[in-house]
């Protein structure tokens, strides 16, 4: 069976859940021999065998963002024709493998990692250009043979967004995480080259500064965090200048009341952000809006338990009071994810990570149990054999249509 994977990111161009994703399922695909997986992504060309980068349109220099995207697609969607099935992830790529499907005629596959009606702060990212991925991700829903939501959240959010969507034809496969690459592994210099005290207690995030990854609200709770405890943040990759000006003055505020207070703004190597969680005492994840959370497996895998809020796929993954901490929100019906009450909310995660920090042999508990439950509960391997029992319903119902 060959199977075409479109995506945007890919290694070493990975900077989100989604791109760890696609390079996991990819790694855990090629393994079968039965499968003939081919990946088509965004960028340079690739040295990896079967993958093609494609790279923006010349004759879309200038353009937005979303126009120079589809323009990729076009590219991408001819070279699918032979394949048995196309499968595509975000709707960077949607477009892409819906065109594939019109073309070759075969069935088209999408993973729901995000959907663009939940995140309409993409609007200042985007502009116009958010009307057209809306555009593109609802054609492609509303038309895949299969849709794979990486959390049963995640699977009501496609049906609630898009209620046209046969139920029947939305499937959960849980991201996962290679628990051999992400193990604890302290290392100390590492730290101490980015400022960090490997022997203080510290609260960790990394992401992307984003609306949906709610690092504003972290920074307001970390005002309550003891003097000794570091907030460490490994945050790069803004989506405007607003929200990084908002980050920016936040931290600006939080180092003039206390110490402590160490930014790392790039993406960091994986070996690196290994060592930070290793040493840490909690991971903090303050999320509005979140299918599953890999981010969330990575900590957990490294032995650190975890504050997380209770949205999304995130209670699929952290159990309240063995593996974490869930803090409750209640969140406006808007899509944007924003908290009813985000004195409460930032109130609730300050209580939750001062718990977390008061007590850190309970914690390191709590991490013990949460890398159990990432290698028995999240393999590539059982994700690979869950991913391709739907590539079978689908070949298997194309052949009986």
């Amino acid at each position: 069976m060959r199977v075409d994977i479109l995506t945007k990111e890919y290694p070493p161009l990975v900077y989100g859940g989604a791109g760890v994703h696609v390079a996991e399922l990819v790694r855990a695909l090629r393994e079968r021999d039965d499968l003939d997986v081919r990946v088509r992504c965004f960028g340079p060309a690739r040295e990896e065998d079967r993958t093609v980068g494609y790279e923006d349109l010349p004759e879309l220099v200038g353009a937005n963002a979303a126009v120079r995207t589809m323009g990729v697609d076009l590219r991408m969607a001819g070279d699918c024709v032979g394949a048995d099935l196309v499968h595509s992830h975000t709707w960077y790529a949607n477009f892409g493998g819906h065109l594939a499907h019109l073309l070759g005629g075969m069935p088209h596959v999408v993973s729901a990692h995000s959907l663009e009606p939940l995140r309409p702060w993409k609007a200042e990212q985007l502009g116009g250009g958010y009307q057209v991925s809306s555009f593109v991700e609802r054609t492609a829903y509303e038309s895949a043979a299969a849709i794979i939501a990486v959390s049963a959240g995640m699977r009501t959010d496609v049906l609630r967004s898009y209620p046209s969507v046969d139920p029947d034809r939305v499937h959960v496969v849980h991201n996962g995480i290679d628990s051999e690459l992400w193990h604890r592994e302290p290392d100390a210099d590492a730290l101490r080259r980015h400022g960090v005290d490997p022997d203080a207690r510290s609260v960790v995030f990394v992401g992307r500064i984003t609306r949906q990854k709610g690092l504003p609200y972290l920074l307001r709770a970390a005002a309550a965090l003891p003097p000794d405890v570091q907030l460490v943040l490994c945050a790069g990759s803004p989506d405007t200048p607003e929200i990084r000006a908002e980050v920016e003055e936040l931290i600006h505020g939080l180092r003039a009341d206390r110490s402590g207070v160490v930014w790392i703004p790039e993406m960091l190597p994986r070996a690196e952000v290994v060592a930070l969680l290793s040493s840490a005492t909690v991971f903090a994840c303050p999320s509005v809006y979140e299918p599953l959370g890999i981010v969330n497996l990575e900590a957990m895998a490294c032995e650190l338990p975890v504050v997380a809020t209770a949205t999304g796929g995130i209670p699929e993954v952290v159990v309240d009071g063995e593996t974490g901490w869930l803090v409750p929100i209640e969140q406006v019906s808007d899509g944007s994810g924003t908290p009813v009450d985000e004195e409460r909310f930032v109130g609730d995660l300050a209580a939750a990570l001062g718990e977390a920090v008061s007590d850190p042999e309970r914690a390191r508990r709590m991490g013990r149990a949460g890398r159990r439950r990432a290698v028995e509960a999240f393999s590539w391997a059982s994700i690979g054999d869950r991913t391709v029992e739907v590539y079978q319903q689908v070949l298997g119902e194309a052949g009986a249509g």
